[in-house]
């Protein structure tokens, strides 16, 4: 066994052909019911790229429910970034940026390209699962929605996810739109970037809620340090860091219109994640720390 959690349990499998698989055996009084079940197959039946996880079969014998994937084997983004065991590494600035831009060219897929566009509804660390190479798959598609045709700005449907990652507007009025998709992303984008949970009721109360920690943090660029995971050890370039979060904070905005498509989200990960950070001992440049000093000097 792999996994578990309120959908049932998940197996590490062997098909004839020698390829390895996860098995997810639904729990017949789980919370994902026969609805969620047939949402997955149809979705991942339809819905095919490299950054979503690949169905391979299923069976609904009886009060059987499973569904077979192709294998992922560094598991998920959360097993690599929130409370990591003693002794395993934390995951490098660029792998982040990675992970980051692969998930968001998952979500654009689903925007931008797929007809109808579908909402994903249910973005989050432990859904992000992981290749060997650290490549990012979307995965659990049982609450996907197909998006808004024709006129229709947005789809009224009973509010679901996880708490924390859904947008206040959805929350609130149940009306979901692709916009809410973005909110949820600039959720997790901040994860990946500070290390912490969304919600954490470990910590003192005004730092449990992750974005409304974040929040005053991100409007003063002299505090944006405060907000990189202690576990990167300063391994990151100032600009980089810098970008990240003006992207994440665009995500979060209050306003879903005023949030970015996910496709202009995807432009700037991507250049994120193919200009590499420091090397070892995470010094800045010379001509960075200058132009920061310019860029101080502005203000």
């Amino acid at each position: 066994m792999i996994g578990e959690g309120g959908f049932g349990r998940v197996y590490k499998g062997q098909l004839e052909v020698v390829q390895v698989v996860a098995v997810k055996q639904l729990d017949r009084n789980g919370f994902q019911g026969n609805r969620e079940f047939l949402v997955e197959v149809l979705m991942l039946s339809l819905l095919h790229h490299s950054n979503l996880v690949n169905l391979i079969g299923y069976c609904a014998d009886g009060d059987q429910r499973i569904l077979v994937y192709e294998y992922l084997a560094n598991g998920s983004l959360e097993d690599h970034l929130l409370d990591l065991p003693e002794g395993k590494a934390p995951l490098d600035w660029n792998t982040r940026m990675k992970i980051a831009a692969g998930a968001a060219k998952g979500l654009e897929y689903l925007h931008e390209t797929a007809d109808p566009p579908v909402i994903y509804r249910d973005f989050k660390a432990s859904n992000i699962l992981l290749d060997a190479e650290f490549n990012p798959k979307l995965s659990d598609f049982g609450l996907a929605k197909l998006g808004p045709t024709g006129d229709k700005t947005h789809v009224s449907t009973r509010v679901m996810g996880t708490y924390g990652y859904c947008a206040p507007e959805y929350a609130l009025t149940g009306q979901l739109t692709s916009k809410s998709d973005v909110y949820s992303f600039g959720v997790v984008f901040l994860e990946i970037i500070t290390g912490r949970r969304v919600i954490d009721n470990s910590r003192p109360t005004e730092e449990q809620n992750l974005v409304t920690w974040a929040s005053p943090l991100l409007k003063d660029r002299k505090k944006f340090d405060l907000l990189a995971d202690p576990l990167l050890e300063g391994k990151y370039h100032q600009k980089g860091l810098h970008q990240a979060l003006a992207v994440a904070a665009m995500c979060l905005q209050e306003e879903d219109s005023t949030r970015p498509l996910m496709s202009d989200v995807v432009t700037a990960l991507e250049y994120l994640a193919t200009n590499k950070g420091p090397g070892e001992g995470g010094v800045l440049e010379e001509n960075e720390e200058r132009e920061d000093d310019h860029d101080e000097a502005d203000r």
